[in-house]
């Protein structure tokens, strides 16, 4: 079984498939050593960890680069940051094929202009019709390599209007002709109530998406309550990175105060730990 055909049935059968989001090949290393089964790349990770202010500033070159090392780097199937596709139609192709050949089993691809207006609360989107045009484009692309290659149709549409009932009917109406073009799963962004998840999944008609961990949502609803509610797919986007930094951030504090001492325990990691993780 290839790693396409893997995540399609992890998919089809953990309900939901819990992926967090890798930064780097050592986040990935972990994540598969605790037992996930699934690793998720995250363009808004790479900036972050590069120290950029810009999720946009991270060029398709380095995402592909970044996002191949972290493929090398683990057994378990691997979802990449496509972003918008990184331009029209054509490039779209370009980039699903770009990332196929660094070897990952699936792709997110969103209609969130990512070169947005700077300071705007608001989320812009591309017209539906063109981001249908691309999902289409990189279904056929796909397809002609390996048709368990995974698309999830990412919609920002949610946040793109002050009105969150309105913003949510769009998104649903959005997410439902990304699955009619192509894509496999139905991804929107900026949930943040148990409410609007059920509303999600009941008429949403396919597998859903739901981003979890963030500061919007994270006290609103469990990886419990998204499996009750039959979310197909959960990702953790920031939870790896940020939960590192704050590690190092509390490790620095203890070293400046020179009270490491009586805590070497809780931040080393052993030889023996190391070997294992290498070996995975």
């Amino acid at each position: 079984m290839d790693k396409c055909e893997q995540l399609r049935e992890l998919l089809a059968h953990e309900k939901p498939l819990i992926m967090p989001d890798a930064y780097d090949p050592l986040s990935a290393k972990l994540i598969e050593k605790s037992g996930f089964k699934a690793v998720q790349c995250s363009g808004y990770s790479f900036s972050i960890s590069n120290v950029l202010k810009k999720e946009s500033e991270i060029s398709l070159a380095e995402n592909i680069s970044k996002t191949a090392r972290i493929v090398e780097s683990v057994d378990v199937p691997v979802m990449a940051d496509g972003e918008d596709g990184y331009g029209d139609m054509s490039s779209v192709k370009n980039t699903v094929l770009s990332f196929m050949d660094v070897g990952v089993a699936g792709i997110n691809l969103e209609d969130q202009v990512l070169h947005g207006v700077d300071n705007s609360p608001l989320c812009q989107v591309i017209d539906s019709n063109i981001m249908q045009e691309k999902i289409a484009s990189a279904r056929d692309v796909a397809d002609k390599i390996n048709s368990n290659f995974i698309i999830n149709g990412r919609t920002d549409a949610l946040r793109s209007t002050e009105n969150r009932v309105e913003g949510l009917n769009i998104a649903i109406k959005r997410v439902n002709s990304y699955l009619d073009s192509g894509a496999d799963l139905a991804f929107i962004t900026y949930v943040e109530t148990l409410e609007e998840v059920k509303t999600i999944i009941k008429k949403v008609k396919g597998p859903v998406t739901i981003a979890a961990g963030l500061s919007y949502n994270i006290d609103s609803f469990s990886v419990a309550d998204l499996r009750k509610c039959g979310v197909a797919r959960v990702s953790w986007p920031t939870i790896m990175l940020f939960s590192a930094m704050k590690s190092m951030e509390s490790t620095l504090e203890l070293l400046k105060e020179d009270k490491i001492k009586g805590n070497g325990d809780k931040m080393s990691y052993s030889p023996e730990n190391l070997k294992k993780l290498f070996e995975l």
